[in-house]
């Protein structure tokens, strides 16, 4: 099997994963606060803080990761504002060449969302 066909499957897996392990709705249900999460990326273990302030996310920020900053950035600027502007991690695509620390922000991000679900 192809490197190509490899990523696409994992990708296929990983997104149905995510979907799986409770991704977070539609947002308007959150109770306000900062909740923190947490998922392993390529290289570590990703710790997110989720601000919710009047029942939506309001902001994310990663609080400790072990990634190359180079690729944990990338995953930054492209997956956090999509997860602000849908207000849940549901539909929101790992970030290309940054696949497993994009995809740690996302599970992280759930995480921390399922603490601060009503």
């Amino acid at each position: 099997m192809s490197k190509k066909a490899k990523i696409g499957i994992f990708t296929v897996v990983l997104g149905a994963s995510l979907a799986l392990a409770g991704c977070s709705g539609a947002g308007g249900n959150y109770v306000d606060g900062t909740y923190e999460g947490s998922a392993q990326g390529a290289k570590s273990e990703v710790k997110v803080a989720v601000e919710i302030k009047g029942k939506k996310i309001a902001n994310i920020e990663i609080v400790e990761h072990g990634e190359t900053q180079s690729i944990i950035d990338a995953a930054v600027e492209t997956t956090i504002p999509e997860i602000i502007e849908k207000q849940t991690t549901e539909g929101v695509d790992v970030v290309s060449g940054a696949s497993k620390s994009s995809a740690a922000v996302i599970e992280a991000v759930a995480e921390a969302l399922e603490g601060a679900q009503k």
